[in-house]
């Protein structure tokens, strides 16, 4: 893993020095956009909407709409707000674990200790598991104030960014506040039906079952032969002279498609 930021927690007078990992990372196979007729890569450019010229992101500047009136930010001008510069990580309060709404946990990052003796690490840590606390805390990553949540995994200490107050949406849902009536025996069955599916959960009992087929199509279809040189379709070399073999690529993708539609369909049955 890429450490992505290093400071220190600090909470009263203790200063435990950590470093900061992504926890997780995203398993999604990479696709790209493609010309249907010729297998050409699409690539999408920055045009300006006034003068039509494809401006280089150098030259873009921030701005805000309101009321009819756009308002520019330069460069300059955010420069000058006060960004917080601090590389510390600092303890706001320590809460009862079960006070964070899970609605609130955003993303999460896994702390490392940096110093000679993970003294002061183990120790924060083993009094987050003894008081079951979970440490809000208040930080700043990429020039944005963050508020986030301290909590134990396992022997690591993850940092999860909360949401902010004013960015959940309330629940508003007239269908709710009807007066509703469930008998006993309606409960009865339901929490037997609960009870029929209950278990421990194992993450890993779990697999993204589309992007296991996607890839075990691209595998095959790399085995059998079905593919193009990258020059060709991605404008480094010159275009295929004709588009016969992309479209009986494109049909042989959806004939794929279908028959493991069709084989889920027999498996299931």
């Amino acid at each position: 893993m890429r450490t992505i930021w290093k400071g220190a927690l600090t909470f009263g007078l203790v200063n435990v020095p950590v470093k900061v990992y992504s926890a997780t990372e995203d398993h999604d196979v990479p696709l790209h956009q493609v010309h249907e007729k010729d297998g050409g890569r699409i690539r999408y450019q920055r045009t300006c909407e006034v003068c039509g010229e494809t401006v280089a992101y150098a030259d873009i500047d921030r701005a805000y709409v309101d009321d009819g009136q756009t308002v520019v930010l330069t460069k300059d001008d955010l420069a000058a707000l006060p960004a917080e510069k601090s590389r510390e990580i600092d303890v706001v309060e320590f809460v009862p674990s079960d006070q964070v709404d899970l609605l609130t946990l955003d993303k999460p990052y896994y702390l490392e200790p940096d110093s000679k003796s993970p003294k002061a690490y183990v120790l924060l840590r083993k009094t987050l598991e003894q008081t079951d606390r979970t440490a809000i805390v208040r930080f700043t990553l990429r020039q944005k104030t963050r508020l986030a949540a301290l909590r134990v995994r396992g022997k690591v200490l993850v940092l999860q960014t909360l949401l902010w107050a004013d960015e959940v949406r309330e629940a508003e849902f007239p269908a709710l506040d009807e007066d509703v009536q469930i008998s006993k025996k309606e409960l009865e069955l339901s929490a037997s039906l609960v009870d029929s599916y209950s278990a421990d959960f194992d993450p890993e009992d779990f697999v993204d079952e589309y992007q296991k087929e996607l890839r075990t199509l691209i595998d095959a279809k790399i085995e059998a032969g079905d593919t193009f040189d990258v020059a060709e379709t991605f404008g480094e070399a010159e275009k295929a002279a004709e588009g016969g073999e992309v479209i009986d690529l494109m049909e042989a993708l959806r004939a794929s498609v279908a028959r493991t539609k069709e084989e889920r369909a027999k498996n299931a049955g």
